[in-house]
């Protein structure tokens, strides 16, 4: 790879890099300001105006929230059950804030899980969630095809004991690509969708199916191939007995030959990532704790 690709890329990847921490800052900004009676609706339209002060003006799809056993997608049927609704949130209500902004061109897509006070399941199904991230990543460099790490990933949820609810996103997606758009002052949206996003889907849907891939990471025949290589916004999302957990945020996936090149996360100072570094390190300080005190015992 020459110097100027190099210089490139690296350009690139830390303009999307920049979207999304943009993108983990609002949802941790706007989590901090939920109390008790806010309802869905407002908590979007936090998201959205929190990220339109600091200049984002287009969108991959508008800011969404979910509380409660909303969460877990319980008894969604139809698209439109996705959209912010008049739920209000409650103390121990688990929650999830999802936004995808366009900023400088660059497009980011992430979901943020939280809960209003103490919740163990809910502690628990986010703790689980780093064993997907870890079996997506290396799936995905050995180059399974995209249907089968879907099937890996499903099969992991099954011995956690949990549902999988990405599979009640449209076409069952548990990720799909995301790219540069034209820096526009202002996009319109449909459905809660940006227009010039849903144009670059369609165009990599159209020269996708033409040569055999899809841009939509599903369970379904036309994901049966391996990764392309792009930026790709990857969301597991478990359930369990109405409460929900996922993360999102995107994987890097490469045509380089070096495994650790061939895919890795965009960046691993997230929150989720965070908080799976603190309950390793409080693991093992409890740990080496009770090494010690049978030993002095």
């Amino acid at each position: 790879m020459t110097s100027a690709v190099t210089r490139e890329r690296t350009a690139e990847l830390r303009g999307f890099r920049e979207v999304q921490r943009l993108a983990y800052e609002c949802a941790e900004a706007v989590a901090a300001q939920l109390k008790p009676g806010v309802t869905e609706r407002e908590a979007a339209r936090m998201q959205r105006e929190w990220l339109r002060e600091r200049g984002v003006r287009d969108w991959f799809h508008l800011p969404f929230a979910w509380f409660g056993d909303r969460t877990a997608f319980a008894g969604f049927r139809i698209p439109l059950q996705f959209f912010p609704t008049s739920r209000r949130l409650e103390a121990g209500m688990p929650f999830i804030l999802d936004m995808a902004p366009v900023f400088k061109g660059f497009t980011a897509d992430v979901g943020y899980s939280g809960c209003l006070g103490p919740h163990p399941l809910h502690d628990r199904l986010l703790a689980d969630l780093r064993a997907h991230r870890e079996l997506i990543l290396r799936e995905v460099r050995e180059r399974r095809s995209l249907r089968e790490i879907y099937e890996d990933v499903d099969r992991l949820m099954v011995r956690q004991g949990y549902a999988n609810r990405h599979r009640a996103y449209p076409f069952g997606v548990i990720a799909h690509k995301v790219d540069r758009v034209g820096e526009r002052r202002w996009s319109p949206t449909l459905f809660g969708f940006g227009t010039q996003s849903l144009k670059g889907l369609a165009s990599d849907a159209l020269h996708g199916h033409r040569d055999g891939w899809s841009p939509l990471w599903s369970p379904y025949r036309f994901s049966d191939h391996p990764p392309r290589p792009g930026l790709w916004a990857v969301e597991p999302h478990l359930g369990f007995r109405g409460t929900g957990a996922k993360f999102e945020e995107i994987l890097v996936v490469t045509d380089s030959r070096d495994p650790e090149q061939s895919a890795f996360w965009l960046d691993d100072d997230l929150p989720h990532v965070r908080r799976w570094a603190e309950e390793e390190a409080a693991s093992a300080t409890h740990r080496a704790g009770g090494a010690s005190s049978r030993r002095e015992s």
